[in-house]
């Protein structure tokens, strides 16, 4: 499937069997089985920008009856605790099968003949997160006309305008004259390290078609590296409950002078997001978008039941659609640490569109010497 453009490559058969609490699955698919995730991400059958989808049918959470289905999300580096695309993709996926051996709680998913609309209740890395899903009119498939949208877990802000200093070797060139920067952090399943296309250098040009990719690529590397390889910007990746999440995951350039503005939407900004080993996501970045949310809401810029539109590369150059549209719900004050956060958490709803597009067999021949654990031609 995608959404705005990003993969998800959901596995629905052949994965081998896991066991224990979620985290401890993740540690036994990073332990035994990567080598799959390399085949199914990588080239030859993938490529850099690959995203993917594990389901576990079992897990603490669907033991206890708060999931239906847990899931560990893929990519060409490794795995991710959040992914909001792939949720909005997986929402339309689970609903849609009816295959007891894929999903096997397929039949305790409730629907609202009202809305028409069906709720999945997934067990991601960071946590549960319900997803809402647009039914037909006889509720017999999901709708592709309308949004899927889910709660993610509670999100917050960590840190406001922070200096980064750049080592002189390090300094790319559109930089001019300065030695430092400013960027913020905050969190939505991941956390996120926000920072404007002008404070990059790159404000004539913005984000704006046609971009610097290869320029832009650079600084965000580097910049994402200096914060990475100094533990004094580590106290902005910190959860009050999950150790697992303390990492900076993404990188978002943030443009807010360009983007249409949905129905409903107080504004819009456009983010072009470098993830994971400086993969670029194609969609507006779900986790992202409830971190930006849960930033303006710190910094007064947003209120409760207010939206705002967020797009990518992609949703821009097609004129606004396959946007995402992130509302502030509710607070979360049961997880409010002042010693991390800037201000109280709260749950946002993220919606976006996701279609499929293909069904795929992979083989792997023994004598083949790319198929076991792939490759990346830029790492070669």
């Amino acid at each position: 499937m995608h959404t705005t453009g990003e993969p998800t490559r959901i596995i629905v058969s052949g994965y081998p069997s896991l066991s224990g609490t979620l985290l401890e699955q993740l540690a036994q698919a990073k332990a035994e089985h990567d080598h799959i995730r390399k085949r199914l991400m990588l080239e030859p059958a993938g490529h850099a920008d690959m995203y993917g989808a594990i389901l576990l049918p079992k897990t603490e959470l669907t033991r206890s009856g708060d999931a239906h289905i847990g899931v560990l999300f893929t990519h060409s580096e490794g795995y991710s605790t959040m992914c909001g695309h792939a949720t909005i993709a997986l929402g339309r996926f689970l609903v849609d099968t009816h295959d007891l051996d894929v999903f096997p709680r397929r039949n305790e998913i409730k629907y609202d003949r009202d809305t028409k609309t069906a709720e999945v209740n997934l067990h991601c890395p960071c946590g549960l997160v319900r997803v809402t899903v647009p039914m037909t009119s006889d509720l017999g498939c999901s709708d592709p006309s309308r949004p899927v949208s889910f709660i993610s877990v509670p999100s917050f802000a960590t840190g406001h305008n922070i200096k980064v200093n750049i080592p002189l070797e390090d300094r790319w060139p559109e930089l001019q004259n300065r030695d430092s920067l400013t960027v913020s952090f905050c969190y939505g399943g991941a956390f996120t390290c926000l920072v404007s296309v002008e404070e990059l250098g790159f404000g004539s040009s913005g984000l704006r078609l046609p971009v610097p990719h290869d320029s832009l690529n650079r600084a965000t590397r580097i910049l994402k590296g200096v914060i990475n390889q100094d533990p004094i910007y580590q106290k902005y990746m910190t959860h009050p409950e999950h150790q697992h999440v303390g990492f900076l995951y993404t990188l978002m350039v943030v443009d807010k002078s360009t983007g249409r503005v949905s129905s409903g939407c107080e504004g819009a900004e456009t983010g072009l997001c470098y993830f994971a080993d400086q993969q670029v996501d194609r969609s507006p970045t779900g986790s992202s978008v409830a971190a930006r949310v849960a930033y303006a809401y710190a910094n007064g810029e947003l209120k409760i039941d207010q939206s705002w539109t967020y797009h990518s590369l992609v949703s821009n150059a097609a004129n606004g659609r396959g946007r995402f549209v992130g509302t502030l719900m509710e607070e979360a004050p049961e997880l409010y640490d002042q010693d991390i956060m800037l201000a109280c958490p709260v749950r946002v709803r993220i919606e976006g569109y996701a279609y499929y597009v293909g069904l795929y067999t992979f083989v792997v021949e023994s004598a083949d010497p790319y198929g076991h654990s792939g490759f990346l031609f830029n790492r070669l």
